[in-house]
């Protein structure tokens, strides 16, 4: 079952006990076995602690690679990556980070969040983030979804340029912050939903203010949706993956 945890008939210091036991007895034989030289070196050679050295790290590499393969297994299987984080006493972050693409280049594209429709092409989205973090973290939670071509432009005039230039894919959704230099969003927002061009594109504003006033004043100027940075990472990133499900799998979008 997706989700579903593991039990072990041990704790994990009990577990770490024993792997390290039978890690260090295989490689001691491994040693002694591939060790050229005397059976008993003396004691100031480093001829077998440099060959047990060797057999480690080998042995390491080889635990990682059958690690990422569990870890396919498993997602393939319904895990997401708080499961497999949980597994190996890392958070879902640090599951990604040792073993990134899981969701999205396997053979059989395993998601934590189904897409409801195969696209016939990637979704373009544009970002307009000036925060570096957040632009990584709103890339990740998109990654999961599915293709997507995401182009990021750190203000509004950039923006802009970016949809004003010929050639340039039209974005099927445009997440947009508010606080930006040279053109924040407010200002964008307003010529975004007043140019006959492009008012048609979904925009989703993103940010961490709480204001009333800029809540108004977004759906004023006709966006789409408002929508506030979460502070915890999980919410953050389910906020970003709801924003693509509902705009990019449910809702009907505009023909060019």
């Amino acid at each position: 079952m997706p989700g579903k945890n593991f039990d072990l008939r041990t704790t994990s210091q009990e577990t770490a006990v024993i792997a390290d036991a039978v890690v260090g007895n295989l490689a001691q034989r491994l040693a002694h076995r591939l060790l050229e030289g005397p059976p008993h070196p003396a004691p100031d050679d480093p001829a077998r602690a440099l060959a047990l050295l060797h057999l480690l790290d080998q042995l390491q590499q080889a635990a990682e690679r059958l690690q990422r393969e569990a870890a396919v297994a498993a997602a393939r299987a319904g895990a997401g990556y708080p499961q497999l984080g949980a597994a190996c006493g890392l958070t879902r972050q640090g599951a990604r980070r040792r073993w990134p693409g899981l969701f999205h280049h396997s053979d059989e594209t395993p998601t934590e969040h189904p897409m409801m429709t195969t696209p016939a092409r990637p979704f373009d989205v544009l970002l307009v983030e000036d925060d570096v973090a957040d632009a990584m973290l709103i890339e990740e939670a998109l990654s999961e979804r599915g293709a997507r071509n995401l182009v990021q432009v750190t203000d509004g005039v950039a923006a802009l340029e970016h949809l004003r230039t010929p050639g340039n894919p039209r974005p099927d959704l445009i997440v947009l912050d508010l606080n930006m230099p040279r053109m924040n969003g407010r200002e964008l927002l307003k010529v975004l939903k007043t140019d006959e061009d492009l008012q048609t594109i979904p925009v989703v504003v993103l940010t961490t203010s709480t204001a009333p006033g800029d809540v108004t004043d977004a759906y004023s100027s006709h966006a789409n949706a408002y929508v506030t940075k979460p502070v915890n990472l999980d919410e953050f990133e389910q906020a970003v993956q709801s924003i693509d499900a509902f705009y990019l799998d449910t809702a009907a979008r505009p023909r060019p």
